[in-house]
């Protein structure tokens, strides 16, 4: 029987030769080998035929190269090349990894992580229809602030409270609703740029509101903002300066008194937080941070914070503050396109939850139990793993058990030192050091489970201080110490 030329079968006489393009079977020919059939029972024709054509395009651009050997384009080959390309396509993106960096909040690798009751109701949520708009007792339509407002209002002392989905939405809607077209005075100490460039300068201009500077970068006074009132002032915004801190001749107005200049003028006060907490971080050894309710207390009318940093829970822009203000900001049209989509909105609200029994938070929210890890702890979960990761990187690294400072958050109180502990490896040869280190980064970093630390002094420091379960790092130390090899 005469062999077609698609069919790729290699003869002795030929096996080791160079390929040809003639030797690659045709996108059908290779779908109908035994191998591919599993696949595309498991995965559909759709996805099989378009990676088996991109897979074939590609041999044959290397084919024409003359660099691949007839022995490399056989069949079973080529299909065992397919089943690698379809799994590689099926690896989901966003994925899990070990974030050993020391910075517990940390921007680039998911912020805050979820509680386990969040976890738990959004996968109820999701799972089949919900109430997300619709009123239980009358059988009307319903608002879906409402899953979430009285809980934030018994939280913070405020009359109302809506949400969007981030805290950059949250004042760019405050703005937009209260000030478009009008004036808005800042202190020019508190014209903060939090990540991604997003400044507050440039989110006064695209909320369509004018903003009006006032004091210096260091010192303001409270004259400065009762000179700079006049009859197109829409409000005055308090910005706190999470993310840096103005050290030594400083002066700043409190918004207690900026809520006494605010009212005898007849002009709302709006305050962001940033990363705002609804617990004094103090009380558990951390630096404090303004709370809302305290704002709330001061005579602030808008009080904007984020959920998913100090609080802990999922990306949210939280607005509390008076029924006439937050009024103003749910009617804004600007608000359906900012909105909550459910999944977020149930895990707000179960993390929510968890503040009405502040006693138990350092157990039940992760974020702030792993803020308050013990540095004890933490020293002896490195003594601990040290024996296995030296072996695992051995010859070519060392290890060591050092004392670290870790940060609270990248963008949350980035200034702020956390004492911590963890491992220092650093390369036996101090010639090429730096390039050892970068194979170590990335070595870890391709684990089945990456593992993310930080290069500093010539050493890969992991900070243990969010490693709650060593087995993470210790299961994948054999697949490690294979990469190194």
């Amino acid at each position: 029987m005469m062999q077609r030329p698609d069919e790729s079968v290699v003869h002795g006489s030929r096996a080791g030769q160079t390929a040809q393009p003639r030797d690659l079977p045709s996108v059908d020919r290779l779908l109908r080998e035994p191998a591919v059939q599993a696949l595309l029972a498991e995965h559909g024709h759709t996805l099989l035929a378009g990676e088996a054509r991109a897979l074939l395009d590609a041999q044959r651009a290397e084919v024409i190269g003359g660099n691949v050997l007839l022995d490399d384009v056989v069949l079973p080959v080529l299909s065992a090349k397919l089943q690698e390309r379809v799994q590689e396509c099926l690896q989901p993106r966003m994925r899990a990894v070990l974030n050993l960096t020391g910075t517990v909040i940390h921007t680039n690798l998911g912020r805050s992580l979820l509680a386990e009751p969040a976890l738990q109701h959004m996968l109820t949520m999701m799972a089949g229809p919900n109430n997300l708009e619709y009123d239980l007792e009358t059988g009307a339509r319903g608002d879906r602030d409402s899953i979430i407002e009285e809980m934030l209002c018994t939280l913070t002392g405020a009359e109302a409270a809506t949400v969007v989905n981030n805290n950059a939405a949250a004042v760019l809607l405050t703005l937009a609703a209260l000030a478009r077209g009008r004036e808005v005075i800042v202190s020019r100490g508190e014209l903060v740029e939090i990540g991604g460039a997003f400044r507050m300068p440039d989110v006064m201009e695209s909320a369509g509101a004018r903003l009006v500077e006032v004091g210096t970068t260091n010192r303001t006074h409270a004259q400065d903002y009762e000179r700079a009132i006049n009859a197109n002032t829409a409000l005055l915004m308090k910005v706190h300066t999470s993310n840096y801190a103005v050290q030594g001749f400083t002066k700043a107005v409190s918004e207690a008194e900026l809520a006494d200049i605010a009212r005898a003028r007849g002009v709302p006060l709006a305050t962001d937080l940033g990363s705002g907490s609804l617990v004094d971080l103090a009380s558990y050894g951390l630096p404090r941070e303004p709370l809302p309710q305290e704002m709330i207390a001061a005579g602030c009318d808008v009080v904007t914070f984020s959920g998913d940093k100090l609080l802990g829970g999922p990306q949210a822009g939280l607005i509390v503050g008076s029924k006439e203000m937050v009024g103003r900001i749910r009617k804004f049209p600007m608000k359906r396109a900012l909105r909550m989509s459910k999944l977020p909105l149930a895990a707000l609200e179960a993390t929510l939850m968890l503040y009405l029994r502040p006693e138990r938070l350092t157990q039940d929210l992760p974020t702030l139990r792993l803020l308050t890890r013990p540095e004890a702890q933490i020293r002896a979960q490195a003594q601990q793993l040290l024996d296995a990761v030296a072996q695992a990187v051995a010859p070519r690294f060392v290890v060591s058990v050092v004392a670290l400072q870790g940060q609270i958050g990248s963008g949350s109180l980035p200034v702020d030192r956390l004492p911590s502990a963890g491992l220092a490896i650093a390369p036996v040869q101090k010639k090429g050091a730096g390039r050892a280190l970068d194979e170590l980064a990335t070595a870890l970093r391709r684990l089945p489970l990456p593992v993310i630390g930080r290069i500093a002094e010539d050493r890969l420091l992991l900070d243990l201080r969010c490693l709650e379960d060593s087995a993470q790092l210790l299961n994948q130390l054999p697949a490690l110490q294979e990469a190194l090899a």
